[in-house]
């Protein structure tokens, strides 16, 4: 399996650290509104890069942070009113629902800023022992950004270059550092933000030594993978390398995996342009599995173009995969439950030529538009190769085929019969004449068959209320 590491600049041979094991990071969004689209990108794309491990045997540690301090969440909190704790436990909570409409999995560890500061008290406590970090007067700690000969080997930047013109890097406070690379570890609390207490002041951490204590704390000094958006490149990205392997003295991640940008009909997306749209946005016009195919449809590493038609194009090509599902449901139902004949055992050889081509796909890079090209390829030969009578265990092989390959993408091809309003108040009724009757089987049995299809019961006073979970 081959990964494109942007720390060398090439596809490597991934090797993990430990033997069946892989750890991986990813940075997770700030939580101050609705996820957008953007934003849905490296979920969706890392989370794909999880199954296939997966699907190779691979136990995975998969951690994913959500950043719940941040000037943004402060601003919203006090725009509202609330606490800031407040707006950020609403919009994990929000980001959560979409994640699922995506069908992302949890990650093994989901860890809050918040509640990792003494671990942030520790390292940076620890970087200024080792001469890598000092405090100014205001108690600002800062990192030293030259004590780090290796700075600038992630995204190929000169700190000589980016001290006479880039200055992506400068923070306020320039007047009170060393040089005017250095960057925050810890600042001193503002009047109505939160804060903690620390040796060198009452504040709270710097952006990136969050990451860098929680990649810590989760998956160990030296890990596997670390992922996420290519705007995380520099500065994020490049300054958890100093701190941690400053702090550590271990090589801190082995491959760097990022995502390139999705524009909207060719622009950059921005709320000011009024081409923003957040995943919610989406749902209401479509399955969110219709996003998640659009975004899997192009190279993790290659800019990709939101528009309406390309969303039609992913609807389309979504549906062909779950209506040839479909059509193996429907032609089981009348096969035979005879063995497959020595015809279909040659079928089925042929039908594995294309998991084949998926798994060679996805070793290279994770090449996830060649992946579903494979899958069209089965499906196309299982529309022409399931006319006339076939055995049911023929036609279940090619249907765990195709939703094996789509549930490592993600896609979810197999639709549950969505129940009518109609019908479900017919079960209702007979649910309450079985209450009646004192046959609470029955009455049970009701229940479940409706909470299986998504249907959730309340009992009330006014009666029995229902919705769809």
């Amino acid at each position: 399996m081959k990964i494109y590491n942007t720390l060398s600049g090439r596809k490597e041979e991934f090797v993990p650290i430990e033997e069946g094991k892989v750890s991986m990071y990813v940075c997770g969004p700030t939580v101050y509104n609705l996820i957008h689209i953007g934003n849905a990108r490296p979920m969706l794309v890392f989370d794909t890069v999880r199954r296939y491990m997966e699907y190779k045997g691979y136990d995975v540690n998969f951690v994913s942070n959500f950043t719940d301090v941040d000037d943004k969440i402060i601003k919203k909190a006090l725009e509202e009113g609330v606490d800031a704790s407040v707006i950020s436990e609403r919009y994990i909570a929000e980001c959560k629902k979409d994640m699922e409409g995506m069908n992302v999995k949890p990650a093994t560890t989901h860890p809050l800023a918040t509640q990792e500061i003494g671990g942030m008290l520790e390292m940076i406590g620890s970087l200024i022992e080792k001469g890598h970090a000092y405090a100014a007067a205001d108690g600002t700690v800062y990192f030293r950004t030259r004590s780090f000969r290796e700075y600038g080997k992630l995204s190929h930047k000169n700190l000589d270059d980016l001290q006479g013109g880039n200055r992506s890097l400068l923070v306020s406070g320039e007047n009170q550092k060393e040089d005017p690379l250095d960057f925050v570890l810890w600042k001193p609390k503002k009047e109505g933000e939160p804060y903690w207490e620390s040796p060198w002041c009452d504040g709270r951490p710097g952006w990136h030594i969050e990451c860098s204590v929680m990649s810590r704390k989760y998956l160990g000094e030296e890990i596997d993978i670390h992922a996420g958006g290519e705007d995380l490149v520099f500065p994020h990205h490049e300054n958890e390398i100093a701190q941690s392997e400053a702090a550590n003295g271990k090589t801190f991640a082995h491959y760097w995996m990022h995502n390139a940008f999705l524009n909207i009909d060719n622009h950059k997306m921005s709320k000011s342009a009024g081409n923003f749209f957040t995943v919610r946005d989406i749902s209401e016009k479509y399955d969110l599995q219709v996003l998640r195919f659009f975004m899997l449809s192009a190279h993790y590493r290659s800019p990709l173009n939101f528009s309406a038609e390309l969303m039609q194009a992913a609807q389309n090509g979504y549906d062909r995969i779950v209506t040839a599902v479909e059509n193996l449901d429907y032609l089981m139902k009348s096969a035979g439950e005879e063995a497959e004949s020595a015809a279909e055992k040659e079928l089925e050889e042929q039908a594995e030529t294309f998991v084949a081509k998926f798994e060679e796909a996805m070793e290279d890079d994770f090449n996830t538009a060649d992946a579903l090209a494979a899958i069209f390829e089965l499906v196309k030969f299982v529309n022409t190769n399931t006319e006339g009578g076939h055995t049911r265990a023929y036609l279940q092989m090619l249907k765990d085929k195709i939703t094996m390959l789509a549930d490592i993408c993600g896609l979810i091809v197999e639709k549950k019969e969505e129940l009518l309003p109609e019908d479900i108040e017919a079960l209702i009724e007979e649910r309450q004449s079985a209450r009646k009757a004192k046959n609470f089987a029955r009455a049970d049995e009701i229940r479940n068959e409706l909470l299986e299809k998504g249907i959730v019961l309340e009992d009330t006073r006014e009666g029995v209320k229902w919705k769809r979970a």
